[in-house]
């Protein structure tokens, strides 16, 4: 099934490829088979000692796609657009090849990889450093989109302000400024005029009375000239 998908992808995406087609088929079913052991260990379901040798067969399969075929592969694919090593593509591709294994190997040398209990060429070697390719790339990738995604997209979000902006907000709000002082104003005005309305009613009389309404003219009178206070 999972043959089919794949190639049916390969078609549709115009690579006419066989054996492009092939690795990518066989790599991705061995991933789906070891996605499904994963499920089956956690459920139980097989026998253990099923599960472990369909595990190890699988690993031994990818690890042979991943660090033998394709790397082979790319470098043939590579030296045929070449044209002055056409004749030679074989003997190039096998170079490219050693190349890419010498820096593969020498990529463990700095990690606690290696070990006298296994092999060279042993499954533990080879998914340790595939497992430090993998991690490393996953990080960088993940570090770039991290930061290349907030560059890319927040230009949408950011509005460029100009001169003509500046001045159309202080103009608002100078125009809001003095409408607050004109209101202040008129409560002013209206306090005002109440108080000299209940000051008719209990107008008091004599001395005393003459003095408070002068007072209370002259509060009236600040409280006007000064509406902020």
């Amino acid at each position: 099934m999972s043959f089919l998908i794949d190639s049916s992808i390969m078609i549709t995406s115009q690579i006419r490829q066989y054996v492009v087609q092939v690795i990518f088929s066989v790599t991705f079913a061995f991933s789906c088979t070891m996605f499904e052991l994963i499920i089956f260990e956690i459920l139980g379901v097989l026998n253990s000692s099923s599960r472990y040798f369909h595990w190890k067969m699988n690993l031994c399969v990818i690890l042979l796609i991943l660090v033998f075929m394709v790397p082979f592969y790319i470098g043939y694919f590579i030296v045929s657009n070449i044209r002055l090593l056409h004749k030679q593509r074989l003997l190039f591709s096998c170079l490219l090849w050693l190349t890419f294994m010498y820096f593969f190997w020498k990529l463990g040398d700095p990690f606690p990889i290696l070990s006298p209990k296994h092999g060279i060429l042993s499954i533990e070697q080879l998914i340790s450093r595939v497992g430090v390719i993998g991690v490393t790339l996953m990080a960088l990738l993940s570090g770039f989109g991290a930061v290349n995604c907030p560059y890319t997209y927040m230009s949408y979000f950011l509005r460029n302000v100009t001169d003509t902006d500046i001045l159309a907000l202080e103009r608002r709000l100078l125009q809001t400024m003095d409408m607050i002082i004109s209101k202040k104003k008129r409560m002013a005005m209206a306090r005002r005029t109440m108080f000299q309305k209940g000051e008719v009613h209990n107008k008091p009389s004599g001395f005393w009375g003459m003095i408070k309404s002068v007072t209370t003219s002259a509060s009236g009178s600040e409280s006007i000239l000064c509406p902020s206070a």
